[in-house]
């Protein structure tokens, strides 16, 4: 039997299937419309970014450039060669989804001025404002991502469950949300401890990137 999804199902699965939303929202700065391109980056394919203004035109580049940058850090490679036993092919999805969670459940160390909420509220308010430079699959989810504040979602394991739930139910069956959260329950320590290395070398690449 296959599942029937409505409408909100359909714009949360697309809003899920990119990616480290927060941490490349956070790498921008506090520049609205580099945050913009920034969220925006997975779906501006090849020389489209030209089509933009200029600041959220950086913050497309600026994504591609983090994207570059995580995946071939020894950090996150580390990360994924911890996971692929556990979840094969889906290893570096599960440590993009993981250091969200991470990034999140700890925003205070990285952002001692803002907490989660603030952040994620002044984004929203940025993207809206930048509504008609959005592209079309992200207008298609932007509004239940901010009705559900998918951002503050991925600082508590609920919330990290949900999102893989949807993500088993739709794109990929061999996520077993139960096992995801149990590994990084029972891993969350190590986890951390690489997380916390890799941020600011990340964080330099992307302030020297701006």
């Amino acid at each position: 039997m296959h599942t029937q999804f409505c409408h909100q199902d359909t714009a949360f699965i697309s809003s899920v299937l990119s990616l480290n939303y927060l941490a490349h929202i956070y790498l921008s700065g506090n520049d609205r419309k580099l945050q913009v391109g920034n969220f925006i980056g997975d779906f501006v394919k090849g020389s489209q970014h030209e089509n933009y203004p200029a600041r959220i035109r950086a913050g497309i580049l600026l994504h591609r450039e983090i994207d570059h940058f995580t995946d071939e850090h020894p950090i996150f490679r580390e990360t994924v060669h911890f996971l692929r036993p556990t979840f094969s092919r889906y290893s570096g999805i599960m440590a993009d989804m993981y250091y969200d969670y991470l990034l999140a459940s700890d925003f205070r160390r990285y952002s001692p001025k803002r907490n989660l909420h603030c952040f994620a509220t002044n984004f929203y308010l940025s993207v809206l404002g930048n509504y008609r430079w959005l592209p079309k699959r992200v207008k298609g989810f932007i509004f239940h991502f901010i009705s559900t504040n998918r951002l503050k979602k991925y600082a508590s394991y609920d919330g990290l469950h949900n999102t893989l739930t949807i993500m088993h139910m739709h794109k990929a069956k061999a996520i077993n949300p139960e096992l995801s959260i149990s590994f990084l329950k029972e891993n969350e320590k190590y986890l951390r401890e690489g997380f916390r290395e890799f941020m600011p070398e990340v964080i330099d690449f992307a302030a020297n990137a701006l």
